[in-house]
Order: C-alpha cells, then structure tokens, then sequence
C-alpha cells in the first residue's frame, strides 16, 4: 500500500508562500502554482483560506509577528542598553538575520512597493522596531527621534549591500551606534 502524503495545514502553505515569494516574487503567490511546488491540489491551499487575498493577509501577518519576535529574541535580557544597542548593529550587519536568516524580509519590502497590504504590514514593522529603539535610546538619554531613524535606515539598508562583506556592514555599524553614543556625552 503506498504512503499516504501528511496532510498540509496552513503553516505549511505559508511557508511555502514566503519561500515562493523569496524566489520567485510575488506573482508565485497564488493557489495553483504553490499546490505544484507543495504536490498538492488547489483544494488544499482553499480548505486553509477563503481566497488568494486571505492567504495574502495571513502571510504578511505571518511574517510581520515573526519580523518583531526575531529581533527580541536576539536582543539579550541585559539591562544595559548600550550592550542591546551594539546587539542591534551586530544583527543588522548579518544578511538576513532580520527574520533568522531567511531572505523574505527582502522580498517582503520589494513586494510592498505595488501592494497595499504589504506596504501596511512593512510599515508596522518599520514603526515597532523603530519604537524599541527609541527605547533603547531612551535610556541612554539620547532622546531626539532622528537617532532612532538614521540607526533604523542603516538596519533597513544593509540588505541592500553586498552580503559578501559582512566584516565591513558590522564595522559600519559599530562605528555608527559609537557615533550616537558619543553624542550622549557631547
């Protein structure tokens, strides 16, 4: 008798929705072509979600609670702040640790130029992480928002550089947050 395949739930096709979009953009986003990837029928992926915009939503809320709880997991239960400070460089620096060491931020942020929903979601993000480091820096008394913003662009922007350099991207941010922090005994 053959073996019978383990039946798919939701986590699964969401999985395979962000491994399609990291490889294939967000056209591979729809029913038929991830029932293939997954060896499955359509019917799979519509006992999960009422319709290709459902599955949409899930996916980024997916994605958006998962973007959040990877960065404070990696932040250490330290107190000090200047040790999270440095903790957040070090994971900027890494090409693509900011969803533990999957590309689909990337993808995400691409894909959220032309959708609505994935621009909503990258915002929320954005706001949230931006919003510990404002605490972050807080406490360091280093209070004025425009820190946080320059820290969190860089964040954003060592995805765009070359992975192949990660020595240079984590001395870069070194030498920022230092930069900041200097301004707190200036």
């Amino acid at each position: 008798m053959p073996a019978t395949k383990p039946r798919l739930n939701a986590d699964d096709w969401i999985r395979a929705g962000l491994a399609a979009l990291t490889s294939n953009g967000p056209q591979a986003l729809k029913a038929e072509p991830l029932a293939r990837a997954l060896g499955t029928t359509k019917g799979s992926f519509y006992w999960h979600f009422q319709d290709v915009p459902d599955f949409h939503k899930r996916l980024l809320a997916t994605w958006e609670d998962h973007a959040i709880d990877a960065i404070t997991r990696k932040l250490s239960d330290d107190n000090d702040p200047v040790k999270r400070l440095y903790q957040l460089g070090d994971m900027a620096a890494s090409p693509g640790l900011k969803a533990d060491g999957d590309l689909a931020e990337t993808a995400i942020r691409a894909w959220a130029y032309g959708n609505p929903l994935a621009s909503e979601a990258v915002h929320r993000v954005d706001q949230k992480r931006m919003a510990l480091l404002e605490d972050i820096l807080r406490e360091l008394d280093l209070t004025n928002p425009d820190f946080a913003r320059i820290i969190y662009s860089s964040f954003v922007g060592m995805d765009a550089l070359s992975a192949t350099d990660a020595t240079g991207n984590k001395n870069a941010m070194s030498t920022l947050m230092a930069a900041i922090l200097a301004l707190r005994d200036a």
